[in-house]
């Protein structure tokens, strides 16, 4: 056999805490050393740091030395231990089949002196992958029954970074990054997206705990936690109080919750260019106007034909009409009948609660119904007969939600108008929106005058939801 020319070094650690990489460094080093004592040239080092092997996750250095050893590019493996590979005895098989076609026969582990080009060795390799599975396997279940019983004691697990908002020991809080949460959860809640608060966070340099900037699906993450609220979950469920003290309250969580629920019932999207989509109707037909810009100038146009069925004969430009109504929406916050309006609120939210959680426990049946079925455990003819009954209650859920008519956009700004109209263009155009949507109802626009130059407020009527 020829002395290797192009061999591949290949290291693994399944966690690294510190992320300093020691554990592969330690590998690489004794890995060397032992290429050296051979006289084996190696020509690439593969490293898969923080990578299980047992997982089933892809490990992409391990790939990429696979594939070069396709391509015959390397014609030699040297790990520092076997279960550094694979530590599944089916992606063994995979890997020596691998190499068997590609002709490559060195194969070398500093902490055991097997040729796997003989029957005997093989089989010395292969019971080394089986005894790697096995205790995986055991260590996993071990680990699952700890991070249970910290769970069920409402304490902290450990992990690769802290949580923001919390100190390394992920029990002392951080009243800076506190702060700032409770900052996020008051905006979200008034009605800001979440691509809005990412973009505040990094254009303002805070700092996540962990990556170069914020993500709207990391930010997601953390509002939706158990955790800033000061409750202990295990695998996604709140099992109790946790041992660290809470950022926000229970409460505001399940506002936060619930709103989450509510977009993804109601399907909304923030708007992006038009202040009042979906708030304007024809007075002539009573169809909705949708935004239909003519080049530079932004208008609201009532459309027909087979997707919008309007007259198709009203149009009113946008950005006085914006102006009227936003300007009404500020006064009318100072209004003593807004006041009155918001004195039975309690009721409508204590229903709009109710309509979230009806409306998961529903979607997570049609689920269940959907798993029986896939199982066999029902006909198609009974998941058809159990299934209508529960859409119909989703299909009534959400229309309810979609007429819901909770207040937290304006919560801050009742009495306020004043003070709103002097940081009205401040504020994100989602959020002027949800403010909008807050108070009025729709506005039905009357047909203007041809020729006529600006716009007659008497063409703009508001019906009022507060």
């Amino acid at each position: 056999m020829t002395t290797p020319h192009a061999a591949a070094i290949y290291a693994r650690i399944s966690s690294d805490q510190t992320g300093e990489g020691l554990g592969v460094q330690r590998q690489l080093e004794d890995c060397r050393r032992l290429a050296r004592e051979r006289g084996w040239v190696v020509a690439e080092e593969y490293v898969d740091n923080d990578f299980s092997a047992y997982s089933g996750k892809t490990r992409p250095a391990y790939e990429r030395m696979l594939s070069d050893v396709e391509a015959r590019d390397r014609d030699a493996v040297i790990v520092y231990n076997f279960d550094r590979l694979t530590r599944a005895p089916i992606e063994f098989e995979l890997f020596k089949m691998i190499c068997a076609q590609a002709g490559l026969r060195h194969i070398a582990s500093v902490t055991a002196d097997i040729d796997v080009s003989t029957d005997d060795g093989m089989f010395m390799a292969r019971v080394i992958a089986a005894v790697a599975a096995k205790e995986s396997a055991r260590r996993s279940e071990r680990l699952k029954r700890k991070h249970q019983q910290l769970a069920e004691q409402g304490r902290p697990n450990g992990g690769h970074h802290r949580p923001f908002g919390y100190a390394p020991d992920r029990v002392s809080v951080v009243e800076s990054e506190a702060q700032i949460i409770r900052e996020l959860v008051a905006r979200f809640l008034a009605g800001e997206s979440m691509r809005s608060l990412a973009t505040w966070l990094n254009e303002e340099g805070v700092a996540p705990v962990s990556g170069e900037s914020w993500r709207t699906q990391s930010l997601r993450a953390m509002l939706m936690s158990g955790r800033i609220a000061g409750l202990r979950e295990y695998r996604g469920q709140v099992v109790g109080e946790a041992a660290w003290p809470a950022i926000i309250t229970p409460e505001q969580r399940r506002q936060v919750l619930a709103r989450f629920a509510e977009k993804k019932a109601t399907g909304r999207r923030a708007p992006r260019r038009y202040l009042l989509s979906g708030l304007l109707r024809c007075q002539r037909c009573g169809g909705r106007l949708y935004s239909n810009p003519r080049g530079d100038k932004r208008r609201y146009v009532c459309l027909n034909g087979p997707d919008h069925r309007g007259c198709g004969r009203l149009t009113i430009t946008a950005d006085p009409v914006e102006h009227l109504l936003a300007a009404a929406v500020r006064f009318r916050l100072d209004t003593p009948d807004l006041a009155d309006a918001l004195a039975s609120r309690a009721s409508m939210d204590e229903r709009h609660a109710s309509l979230v959680v009806e409306l998961e426990a529903d979607r997570a049946q049609l689920s269940e119904l959907a798993g029986m079925y896939a199982a066999r455990q029902i006909t198609a003819e009974e998941w058809r007969t159990a299934r209508a009954p529960i859409t119909k209650r989703v299909e009534h859920a959400e229309r309810q939600l979609q007429r819901a008519s909770g207040t937290p956009a304006v919560d801050e700004w009742v009495g306020k108008g004043k003070e709103l109209a002097d940081r009205w263009a401040t504020l994100p155009l989602e959020r002027q929106a949800l403010i909008m949507a807050a108070v009025l109802d729709h506005a039905v626009i009357s047909p203007g005058v041809p020729g006529a130059r600006g716009l007659d407020p008497d063409r703009v009527h508001p019906v009022w939801r507060l």
